[in-house]
């Protein structure tokens, strides 16, 4: 199925649960249905090679885009399915379904004799405490990608879409200052209740999502170091021509040239971070950081 037939399924997909969703009865039916869609064919589709895991507002969006246009990656029918974290209840048949056939990908090998991955982005895997366990099981050969970014502006970023949204009274301060106030309960759900999805906890928490060290000690428990690469998001920004063919090489692919690279994300120009609290922020997170580099064995000189 050719990359522009899965953005229109995800687009109808999209547009009759919308309308439907006004009309219980019919909804409820049209659930029932896919679901009943799932569980039946789920055998006959393949599952991600790959994954971008994180981090949210480090450039992911952007690399996932760029990854699909290459020859022998095909795209999930929607780029964060978020089945290992908030959608885990639905079952393994759900989530096969948003990846291609096995006919396509025997196809495409056999026939056109090219190389076949598939693989998801969604950013709040990085964070989740069950998700690398839940990957584990299903897909234990998979490789992982990883974009970091100054957790400074990663905050803010994600504060400001957030503000944008209209589900954030507070100032970026007065965020940092209640973020443990509003996030730890929801979190600690999470343990009572492996299913449960913390939305205070990946809404609000700005800053405890930058601190990203124990985060990636957490995967690398459960998977090898081998299977991850981790980029700094600022130099896939600068280069990211670059950062593509690095990805592509891990991926075991060939380096393929794309025309145009244009990095997605709305930027607000009216918002800025006061410069006291910035240097608040930079305290805050140099230990953490550090903590980080030596780990790494590499410096991303965030300050």
């Amino acid at each position: 199925m050719s990359k522009k037939t899965n953005k229109i399924i995800y687009k109808f997909r999209k547009f009759v649960s919308k309308k439907s969703i006004r009309f219980k009865k019919i909804y409820f039916v049209l659930v029932k249905l896919h679901r009943f869609y799932c569980f039946v064919t789920a055998p006959l589709h393949v599952l991600p090679d790959f994954y971008i895991i994180g981090t949210q507002k480090g450039g992911t969006s952007s690399l996932y885009d760029y990854l699909i246009t290459h020859p022998s990656i095909e795209p999930c029918y929607t780029k964060e399915p978020s089945y290992f974290d908030r959608y885990f209840e639905r079952g393994l048949h759900w989530y096969k379904v948003s990846f291609p056939f096995k006919l396509h990908k025997f196809i495409k090998i056999n026939f056109f004799k090219k190389n076949f991955l598939t693989g998801e982005a969604s950013v709040r895997y990085l964070d989740h405490p069950f998700a690398p366990q839940r990957i584990k099981e299903i897909t234990p050969d998979a490789k992982f990608i990883i974009l970091l970014r100054n957790p400074i502006s990663r905050s803010f970023s994600q504060y400001s879409r957030v503000k944008g949204n209209n589900r954030e009274n507070l100032s970026f301060k007065e965020a940092f200052l209640n973020e443990s106030k509003r996030t730890k309960d929801d979190f600690k759900k999470i343990y009572e209740n492996p299913l449960y999805y913390a939305d205070s906890y990946f809404t609000y928490s700005y800053f405890e999502r930058g601190l990203y060290v124990d985060k990636i000690k957490r995967w690398m428990e459960v998977f090898p170091k081998e299977q991850f690469l981790i980029i700094q998001s600022e130099e896939f920004f600068k280069n990211p021509s670059k950062t593509y063919n690095d990805v592509l090489e891990f991926l075991g692919l060939k380096l393929f040239s794309l025309k145009k690279f244009e990095i997605k994300g709305k930027v607000n120009k009216n918002r800025t971070i006061d410069d006291d609290f910035r240097n608040e922020l930079v305290d805050y997170f140099k230990p953490h950081n550090q903590k980080l580099y030596d780990f790494l064995g590499k410096s991303f000189d965030w300050n």
